[in-house]
């Protein structure tokens, strides 16, 4: 079975959010990744240590 790839990995508005959170582009990008199915689609496929530090690092809770 072939690893999917999501764009999200590479996502250049998540690399700006990393950098600066509080920014205008940070700031949307946060926003956004509580109903993008991108995002819901790469955070489900991650194993449960990955999970665990992307809810940490992004104060994400959603997709159990």
């Amino acid at each position: 079975m072939a690893q999917q790839s999501y764009p999200c990995e590479t996502c250049p508005f998540r690399a700006k959010h990393d950098k600066k959170p509080k920014s205008l582009v940070g700031r949307f990008w946060r926003w956004h990744i509580n109903f993008c199915p991108g995002w819901k689609g790469y955070f489900t496929h991650q194993d449960e240590d990955t999970k665990a530090a992307l809810r940490e690092k992004y104060n994400f809770k959603k997709y159990q």
